[in-house]
C-alpha cells in the first residue's frame, strides 16, 4: 500500500486527497469478479470513493486487463489505474472449492460485480438465489453485452458491438465515409460509470426502504448497449415521431453552426462550438462577418447548420491566419467558445488540468511516481482518494482468506497447490 504518494498540487485543494481520505463508501465491501472493462471501471469508481474492493482473478491466467494496453518494463500501465484501491486474490470460480471460497467472501460483501455470460454464475452454483440466501442484503451487478434476458442475451458482448448497435457508429464519421468506431472503450466506460450510479441507488434503497424491504439487496441487470443508447441521443424518438434517420456529418452538427474543427496557422487544431445563439453571434463578429447575423436563417441553430459551408469558410479562414494561442486569446476576449484539440502530452501540461488535479501523481512500488486520472468528481465533505495502485497477482490472498475469513493456513496452501487460489 502506498504510504507517501507523490502529489503535484496541494493535497486538500484538489478533487481527492490522494492516499488518506475515507470517502462516502467507507465500510462498503465490493467483490470485483469482472474483467474488461465496464465492471472493473465501476469497481474502480466505488473504490475511489472509499469502498473496500476485492478483485477476483483467475489464479493461473490472471485478469485479462493485465494484458491490455501498454506496459513499461513488463508492468501493465492500465492495470495500475483500473485496479487501484483493489486488493487482489487469485480464485478459480469454476472449481467447486473456489466457488465455496467465493461464497464466503460474498457473505461478507455489500456488492458483487460480475460480467460472465448469462447462466455462468448459475452453472458454478453462484446464482442470485444462492448468494441472496447467504447474504440477503447483497447487491449483485451483472454486466453483459445485451442483458440477462431477450434473444441476444447469450451472445458474446463487447463494447464494439454496442457502439455499432446503439447508432453511435452510424452517426460518426464523414458524410461520404464509412461508419466509424471509437478508438477506445466508449460503451464499456459509459456502462461502468452507469453501473457505479446504479450501485449507489441500490445501496440507498437497501438501507432506506420501509418495513420488511429494508436490508434487502437486489440484482442490477446492466447491459453495455442501454447506457450508450441513451448517450447517443433521441434518435429512436425522432424516428418514431418524424420517420427521420440521422446521418453522418463529420465534425459538424445538425443542431448548430459553425461547429467544427479548424486548423491554425501553426498547424494545430481547435474545436469551435456555437450551441448558444449569442455565442454564434460573437463568433461571427470576431471573424469579421457580422453581416450574416442579420440573415433570417441565422436565427436558429438548425437553420445555421444548413449554411455550414459558408460559416465554416468564414471561421476557418480567420483561424487559419492565426496561431492556436492567438485564436484562444481572441475567443476568450470575445466570450466565444473554442478549445484546443489535445493529445496526451497536451493534457498533462494544461494549466487548468494541473491546477484542478484532473491528472495526479501516485507513488507505485514498481514504477515510482506515475500520473493517472484522478477521481471523477469533487465532493466537499467526503472526497474520494487513490490509496494504492493496481497490485500484483494474489497479493492479498492470505490476508483475505486467513486473516479475514479465518481459513486454516494449511487448507489455503492445499488450494494453492491445486491451482484453486494463488
Amino acid at each position: 500500500m502506498t504510504e507517501n504518494p507523490v502529489h503535484d498540487g496541494p493535497v486538500n485543494d484538489g478533487p481527492a486527497s490522494v492516499g488518506t481520505a475515507a470517502g462516502p463508501l467507507a465500510g462498503i465491501r465490493v467483490i470485483d469478479a469482472s474483467t474488461i472493462l465496464a465492471g472493473p471501471l465501476c469497481c474502480q469508481i466505488l473504490g475511489d470513493y472509499g469502498a473496500d474492493v476485492v478483485k477476483i482473478e483467475h489464479p493461473v491466467a490472471g485478469d485479462s486487463m493485465r494484458g491490455h494496453g501498454r506496459s513499461k518494463d513488463g508492468v501493465p500501465l492500465w492495470w495500475k489505474e483500473i485496479s487501484r484501491n483493489k486488493r487482489t486474490i487469485g480464485l478459480s470460480l469454476s472449481d467447486p472449492a473456489g466457488a465455496a471460497v467465493f461464497k464466503e467472501l460474498a457473505a461478507t460483501a455489500d456488492v458483487v460485480v460480475e460480467n460472465f455470460r448469462p447462466g455462468t454464475f448459475e452453472r458454478w452454483g453462484l446464482g442470485p438465489d444462492v448468494l441472496h440466501e447467504l447474504n440477503p442484503g447483497l447487491i449483485l451487478v451483472r454486466v453483459t453485452g445485451f442483458g440477462q434476458t431477450g434473444p441476444y442475451a447469450a451472445r458474446a458482448g463487447f463494447g464494439t458491438l454496442a457502439e455499432a448497435m446503439s447508432g453511435f457508429a452510424h452517426l460518426t464519421g464523414q458524410p461520404d465515409g464509412p461508419p466509424t468506431l471509437p478508438a477506445f472503450g466508449l460503451a464499456d466506460s459509459i456502462a461502468g460509470i452507469a453501473a457505479s450510479s446504479a450501485v449507489a441507488m441500490a445501496l440507498f434503497a437497501r438501507d432506506n426502504a420501509p418495513g420488511d424491504e429494508r436490508g434487502r439487496g437486489q440484482v442490477i441487470d446492466m447491459s453495455l448497449l442501454e447506457p450508450i443508447l441513451a448517450a447517443v441521443g433521441p434518435g429512436p424518438t425522432v424516428f418514431d415521431q418524424l420517420g427521420e434517420i440521422g446521418t453522418r456529418n463529420g465534425n459538424r452538427s445538425s443542431n448548430n453552426a459553425p461547429r467544427n474543427t479548424y486548423r491554425t496557422k501553426d498547424d494545430r487544431w481547435v474545436a469551435v462550438s456555437t450551441s448558444a445563439q449569442r455565442v454564434a453571434e460573437r463568433v461571427m463578429e470576431l471573424v469579421g462577418h457580422p453581416e450574416v447575423i442579420a440573415e433570417p436563417w441565422f436565427a436558429t441553430g438548425a437553420q445555421r447548420a444548413e449554411h455550414a459551408d459558408l460559416l465554416d469558410r468564414y471561421v476557418g479562414d480567420w483561424i487559419a491566419a492565426r496561431t492556436r494561442d492567438e485564436v484562444a486569446e481572441a475567443f476568450a476576449a470575445a466570450g466565444a467558445a473554442v478549445a484546443p484539440i489535445y493529445d496526451a502530452s497536451d493534457i498533462v501540461s494544461d494549466p487548468h488540468v494541473r491546477a484542478t488535479e484532473m491528472i495526479t501523481k501516485v507513488e507505485d512500488p514498481d514504477l515510482g511516481p506515475m500520473a493517472m486520472h484522478n477521481v471523477m468528481w469533487r465532493m466537499s465533505r467526503t472526497p474520494g482518494s487513490i490509496r494504492f495502485t493496481g497490485r500484483p497477482p494474489g497479493a492479498d490472498t492470505d490476508e483475505l482468506l486467513v486473516g479475514e475469513l479465518g481459513m486454516d493456513p494449511d487448507a489455503v496452501a492445499e488450494l494453492r497447490e491445486r491451482g484453486v487460489v494463488n
